[in-house]
């Protein structure tokens, strides 16, 4: 594989001089504000009457923004005013489009005790949500201590993100709570014991309200808010042909690393025939394997059809230049991503372009942290940039994501049976890529502890090929029911490849 991760590099700076800075597919026409989100109906007004600063908050914005709110204290303790809100939040108001939420916080080793509740009006009806739970506990979800991304000085604590659909209305409420009040309010009585009392909220809270961006504009490279006629920008035209230099390099360096797999640019990488496979496994080894191992029939199954992160829309300017590397790939985490399951396929690309936003701009990552991602119709998706077929570090197990590849399976699983289409593609995906490895996906491996909740740093942890993230870390990711099931998926992925 060493070959294979050195054939790529050389063809990235020329490239970047033949790619367009946006695919034909997505090109956006430069505007003020573009026509797709000119189209959309106003907020709506009066629901509660509109501030001037809500008014300002629900101005029309670039396709592609991230709006982020400071927490007001909702409550105090009327015994000691100068104590910290117990409960902090958001009176429902009038915002700016956006189709995700999330809750983040200065502190990325603080941990948020409590509950999170957000309501959302629905853009075009007006009509308002009940309140929803956001998922709390997501610091298990991250890069691995002692690792420049994860000491960058810009990583955010924060909750897990949540998909809404296109809004423009919202309310939040954060409740802090000891663990066995949240107990208590799951349903169980407590009697007449005192609870103790409720921990402090991190400091620094703040709304993430996130906006996919339309599917022609995603590549473009919008900023963050619409550039002013007249601004600086516009009066120093080398500084925005910089940008747009940077950008296009950004998106050619993410396209040449699957050079090898695909068409340079191209939205998809194509599915192969099992002897298709086998000669492409040959290939990326070349150098790599002994003479007996040449000889021996590969256990690989065959490559499964993957939407590139040109597919899905990538502006690949948000993330770190360049990629990060692990030395190979043993095993594989399942995850879900917790961000309900109220979401079309069709609008998948959307959904994963405001998880790489979060990622990104709210919690600081240098990309987003899984290396695929898996909707519930089977369709695959290219995460983290750096290579299909190559080890690239993610930041998606805390503790082990050297040596190992992040698989999230889009929506929220702890209630809810994942389908069986999502199942198979994590059977055909591990099939392949722990293949090219040389790795059975029935098998048992070792993986070193870099240190979290269940294995301290530097243990050598015995772990299922194919693991869920809570092997790693006491956490209820990737959810009972597709935790469940990630033994049929080692039986398949094994079937694939022929074992």
């Amino acid at each position: 594989m060493r070959g294979f991760l050195a054939s790529s590099i050389g063809v990235t700076c020329a490239a970047a001089l033949a790619l367009p800075l946006t695919p034909p597919a997505f090109a956006a026409t430069a505007r003020p504000v573009p026509a797709a989100e000119a189209a959309r109906p106003a907020p709506h007004a009066g629901t509660p009457a509109t501030t001037p600063s809500d008014r300002r908050a629900a101005e029309p914005s670039a396709a592609g923004s991230t709006q982020s709110l400071p927490l007001e204290p909702l409550t105090r303790d009327r015994a000691t005013p100068s104590a910290p809100a117990t409960e902090q939040g958001l009176p429902r108001r009038a915002v700016r489009h956006f189709s995700l939420v999330g809750v983040v916080w200065d502190d990325p080793d603080a941990e948020l005790h409590g509950r999170v509740q957000v309501r959302t009006r629905t853009a075009g009806t007006g009509t308002w949500s009940g309140w929803q739970d956001v998922e709390t506990h997501n610091a298990d979800h991250a890069a691995d201590p002692d690792t420049p991304e994860r000491a960058s000085g810009r990583v955010r604590g924060a909750t897990a993100p949540l998909w809404v659909g296109d809004s423009d209305g919202v309310e939040l409420r954060v409740r802090s709570e000891s663990d066995d009040s949240a107990t208590d309010s799951a349903g169980h009585t407590s009697g007449t014991r005192n609870l103790p009392a409720a921990p402090p909220l991190p400091s620094g809270l703040r709304l993430e309200l996130v906006d996919p961006g339309e599917d022609d504009a995603a590549s473009s490279g919008d900023e963050e808010e619409p550039r002013a006629a007249g601004g600086a920008n516009a009066e120093n035209p080398a500084l925005t042909e910089n940008s747009a230099l940077t950008e296009t390099s950004a998106v050619a360096e993410a396209s040449a690393v699957n050079a090898d797999l695909a068409p340079f640019g191209a939205t998809e990488i194509a599915a192969l025939s099992r002897t298709e496979t086998e000669q492409e496994y040959l290939a990326l080894n070349a150098g790599e394997l002994t003479e007996r191992q040449l000889q021996a029939k590969p256990y690989v199954g065959p490559r499964p059809g993957i939407v590139t992160r040109r597919g899905w829309g990538a502006n690949e300017g948000l993330r770190e230049s360049g990629f990060r590397y692990t030395k190979k790939v043993k095993a594989a985490f399942v995850h879900h991503t917790a961000s309900g399951n109220n979401y079309r396929c069709s609008q998948v690309p959307s959904l994963i372009r405001s998880i790489y936003r979060y990622h990104v701009k709210s919690m600081g990552w240098r990309d987003i942290g899984y290396n695929f991602l898996i909707d519930k119709c089977g369709k695959i998706y290219e995460g983290r940039a750096g290579g299909v077929a190559k080890p690239v570090l993610g930041a998606h197990t805390l503790g082990f994501n050297s040596n190992s590849m992040g698989i999230a399976v889009l929506g929220s699983y702890g209630a809810t049976k994942p389908s069986k289409s999502a199942v198979k593609a994590v059977a055909r995906l591990t099939a392949w890529k722990l293949g090219l490895y040389r790795v059975n996906p029935k098998g048992k491996t070792y993986l070193k502890s870099a240190g979290s909740n269940l294995h301290r740093k530097g243990k050598k942890v015995r772990l299922n090929v194919i693991s869920g993230h809570r092997d790693g870390f006491k956490t209820e990711c990737p959810g009972r029911k597709l935790y469940g099931k990630l033994g049929s998926a080692r039986s398949k992925a094994a079937r694939y490849q022929g074992r």
